[in-house]
Formats: C-alpha cells, sequence, structure tokens
C-alpha cells in the first residue's frame, strides 16, 4: 500500500513496509534530502525527489543529465517517456517546453496514484499519463517521438522487458527521422550493445559521478548526435543546470562507444 511517512521518525516502518515494493512516499527532514518529498519503492534507495519549496527543481544530478537532449534538441515536439515515477522529468519537459505534446508511459497504478503528492500536472491536451507497460507504448508508435526518454525502474531494478534487444528496436522505430533516445541504464552496462545495434552505433555514454550507479545513454537517430558538438562547452551545460534548478556541476564525462 502506499503510504506518506516521515523518513526520521518512522524509518523502520517505512522499511518495513515494502517488502511487497509498494511504492511509498517519504518527507526528509534530515540528510542531503532536508526539505525533500522522495519516492521509494524500498527504505533504501530514493527513486524521485522532489524539493518541497521549489516542485519544479530537478533534485537527483541524473535527471539534469537527462535533460542534455536539449543540446541536440531545443524545441521537440513530440516528447514520450517510460516511467512516471515523482514525475523529476516529465514535468520539466511540461513547465519548459510549452509547445511539447508529452505521453508518459507507467506500468503501475500505485505509482500513478501517488501523482499529486509531487505536483504532476492533470492529463490534458498536451500531457498524458498512460498507464501501459513501456514496451508495449513504444511498440505501437512508429515515427512518432522527437525524444523518448527511458527511466522504468520497479523495486527490483529494471524490467526485463525494457531490456530486451527488440525494445531497443522498437525505440529506434518510434523516434522520427532526427529523434533522439535517452536512457538511464544504471548499473547495467551489459545494454549498452543492445542499444548500439539498432542505432547503428551513433551512441554516447556519461556517467554522473563517482558516487552514482547511474549511466546515461543518448542514442540518436539521423545524424542528430554528428551535427551537434560533444562534449557541450561548459557555459551551456552551466546554463541548462541553473534553467532547470539544482546546483550547477561540471558537465559529465563522456565516452563514446568502441564502433570497431
Amino acid at each position: 500500500m502506499s503510504q506518506t511517512t516521515n523518513f526520521l521518525d518512522e524509518y523502520e516502518g517505512a522499511a518495513g513496509s515494502c517488502g511487497d515494493s509498494s511504492p511509498f512516499v517519504c518527507e526528509y527532514e534530515g540528510s542531503e534530502y532536508a526539505g525533500a518529498v522522495c519516492l521509494h519503492f524500498n527504505a533504501f534507495e530514493v527513486q524521485s525527489a522532489m524539493y518541497k519549496h521549489a516542485p519544479d527543481d530537478l533534485v537527483l544530478g541524473y535527471t539534469r543529465t537527462m535533460m542534455n537532449f536539449l543540446i541536440f534538441n531545443q524545441q521537440p515536439h513530440y516528447i514520450g517517456m517510460i516511467g512516471l515515477g515523482g514525475g523529476s522529468l516529465p514535468k520539466a519537459c511540461y513547465r519548459r517546453l510549452p509547445q511539447a505534446i508529452i505521453s508518459v508511459a507507467e506500468i503501475n497504478p500505485e505509482v500513478i496514484a501517488l501523482r499529486d503528492h509531487f505536483f504532476i500536472p492533470e492529463d490534458g491536451e498536451r500531457f498524458a499519463v498512460l498507464c501501459e507497460d513501456g514496451a508495449e507504448f513504444v511498440r505501437r508508435q512508429r515515427g512518432q517521438f522527437d525524444v523518448l526518454i527511458v527511466d522504468g525502474f520497479d523495486g527490483t531494478g529494471q524490467p526485463p522487458q525494457l531490456c530486451t534487444q527488440r525494445f531497443y528496436r522498437d525505440c529506434y522505430r518510434s523516434l522520427s527521422p532526427q529523434g533522439l533516445l535517452v536512457v538511464n541504464i544504471c548499473d547495467a552496462q551489459d545494454l549498452i550493445p543492445r542499444i548500439r545495434r539498432p542505432f547503428r552505433n551513433q551512441v554516447i555514454v556519461t556517467d554522473i559521478d563517482a558516487r552514482s550507479a547511474n549511466t546515461i545513454v543518448f542514442a540518436g537517430k539521423g545524424d542528430i548526435l554528428t551535427k551537434t558538438l560533444w562534449p557541450p562547452r561548459p557555459q551551456p551545460v552551466q546554463q541548462v543546470s541553473r534553467y532547470f534548478g539544482g546546483a550547477t556541476r561540471e558537465a559529465p564525462s563522456p565516452r563514446c562507444e568502441d564502433h570497431t
């Protein structure tokens, strides 16, 4: 059952409640997440975080890295997302890209039920949350998305249907001719070759920092990656960091895949 709990006062209760991996919300009063509302599937890992005083800021570093898709496409028209979580990325796109139509696939209705805790926009003409398997979501698309963001996790990690070769082929087919796939593969380096194959090695891999297990992969259709400078110059990245909230950090260190 979903629940709201104070992390410091009721940590043991939260830990005991999550044996079935049901999502729950913690309100932090201390640690690095002081003043934040966080989504959990267990008591030890934060899935999403939102500052109560600044609900549109991107708190977690990997989300700011994923928003670097704006370096390649500053005005996407159609954005697809897999994984709602606490809505950090959907909200960032909705607030800052008013021209974009955003569709979010989230398989877990309990996660969707928590959307009001994180001020996720209501469904409307340009924003919709679909209770749907992410693999099925991309499979029924063809040439639709200018940007597709994959950040789908459950209580055990990345669902297996979001890790198959077929899934990444379907991601490729769901993109527009100059579309961009952005994936949080989080401690699953074996997925990188599966992404490379349909995208014909048009792939950039970035690590967040030494403390993070998150690895972000940018995979491009057409020449969207090759026509844009990477790594980006420091000034634009700092501007993006300020624009989307949170402390300005150095640009992540990218590593281009070995194509041999």
